[in-house]
């Protein structure tokens, strides 16, 4: 079983690159063992397995879907995801592509306020402040590149493969302990149906498991739910998104710009996006935490329609816009704020033998709604730790300890974005103040700067004087 045509970068006779097959190659035998297994070719799983790849071990990369295949998503790459975008020999490959170039950032109040962040001028230069393109497409290339770095190393990639249960033992080679044991469990492969609903399941083992399959991941489900008991899915830590595609919005019809994020008074405690992914082509989105959904009368579908069709800061922008058909979509994003409940943080993310990345982790920033960064950091931080043979507690606190702090500042800022009159003053106050306007550009750019968050003090000072 293979897929048959190879995917090359370039455009020829009209045809898109990211929309053809990718050859992956022969579906490894039945009880095949490998040095770690991936399940998920998003940028989490396809960053951890090129990096495995890179380090020299044997890796199984499991994709549910068959490319070609959409993510639905805001569809911007930028900031954090860059230096791994280049380390895996993507770069080239994506500016050789359609995109949007983002040079900053525009926001908007639901009083009508707006505020433009411009993206440090010295990234835009180089390339290297952020991109916005659609998922399909960049997925599609980020894929191409580190299943063929799998395979040169020997390894092996499966499209159309639905992981139906994790395997484990005790941990000493014996038989699995069974479910809500723990640290007790030591993970040894997957079991993979292959060829459809009604193909035929496959089991492949290794001593060392990925977890990328997003927010309903099954490998995920083995950690949290069987293994531990917990709670997979908190409706005050997940967002409700919607996504469409439409052409001809005024505003948006080049290919190097702003992206948008709108406070719209009507979807408070929500917000609306416009983010172009190429030429006179934008992605509109609107999404709400879930359990701030639940008490809303209108489903986010009406909501975006309300917005686009009546609000005075929209309806002008969409007069002769166009939604591409076909292009609708819901999904759920797992955000990584920080839970009361929760002994790790934002939720477990590793057992013996399995490190979860991305959404699989629940990893989405609470505030902008990007997982693509975390996605690609987690990646390689999971794939290091398994060269390493790092004990699998200290990728917890790794991922915690890199990505916690500027999470919880998000939530933070996300939490304060549900109040009406406080983005109306801070937005209007930005408007006015360019030393505002730098600090949120150099939180947007700057890890350093993102620390200032915790000091009360620097907060009130910059905005109050």
């Amino acid at each position: 079983m293979r897929c048959v045509v190879t995917m090359t970068v370039m455009i020829e006779n009209g045809e898109r690159s990211w929309e053809q097959p990718i050859d992956t190659g022969e579906v490894p035998q039945n009880g095949s063992t490998f040095d770690a297994i991936v399940v998920g070719g998003g940028p989490g799983g396809s960053s951890a397995a090129g990096y495995l790849a890179k380090a020299g071990s044997k890796v199984l990369l499991i994709e549910k879907a068959v490319w070609p295949r959409d993510k639905i998503c805001g569809d911007a790459v930028g900031g954090k995801s860059l230096s791994h975008v280049k380390e895996l020999g993507v770069k080239a490959d994506l500016e050789a592509t359609p995109h949007f170039r983002v040079t900053g950032i525009v926001f908007s109040s639901p009083k009508g306020n707006s505020v433009r962040v411009p993206l440090p001028e010295e990234d835009v230069a180089r390339l290297e402040a952020g991109y916005s393109l659609p998922r399909a497409q960049f997925d599609s290339l980020l894929f191409n590149r580190c299943q063929q770095l799998v395979r040169d190393a020997g390894g092996s990639v499966l499209q159309g493969g639905d992981v139906q249960e994790v395997l484990f033992d005790d941990g000493n080679g014996g038989e699995d302990p069974g479910e809500g044991s723990g640290d007790a469990r030591h993970a040894r492969g997957v079991v993979v149906r292959v060829g459809g609903r009604d193909g035929e399941e496959r089991r492949f083992y290794a001593r060392e498991l990925v977890g990328a399959g997003g927010y309903r991941c099954p490998v995920a489900r083995s950690v949290v739910e069987s293994s531990y008991g917990e709670t997979m899915m908190d409706r005050d830590h997940y967002c409700g998104g919607y996504r469409e595609y439409w052409r001809n919005v005024k505003g948006c019809e080049e290919n190097v710009g702003d992206i948008e994020i709108h406070f719209v008074d009507t979807v408070i405690p929500g917000y609306f996006w416009l983010f172009p992914v190429s030429e006179n082509v934008v992605n509109v989105g609107i999404g709400m935490v879930m359990g701030l959904l639940d008490k809303q009368k209108k489903k986010l579908r009406a909501l975006q329609a309300d917005v686009i069709a009546n609000h005075p800061m929209f309806k002008d922008r969409f007069a002769d816009a166009e939604m591409i058909r076909g292009s609708s979509r819901g999904w759920q994003l797992p955000f990584g704020s920080p839970r009361k409940k929760s002994k790790m943080q934002p939720r477990r993310s590793s057992m013996n033998g399995i490190r979860l990345v991305g959404d699989a982790a629940s990893l989405v920033d609470p505030f902008s709604g990007e997982g693509v960064g975390n996605a690609l950091v987690t990646g390689e931080m999971a794939a290091r730790h398994i060269v390493e043979n790092l004990p699998f507690k200290e990728y917890q606190k790794e991922v915690w300890a890199v990505l916690g702090p500027e999470l919880t500042n998000s939530y933070r800022m996300q939490k304060l974005s549900r109040r009406s009159w406080l983005l109306n003053w801070f937005v209007g106050k930005a408007e006015r103040k360019p030393a505002l306007q730098e600090m949120m550009t150099e939180m947007i750019a700057s890890k350093e700067a993102q620390e200032n968050l915790h000091s009360p003090w620097f907060m009130m000072k910059t905005l109050l004087f």
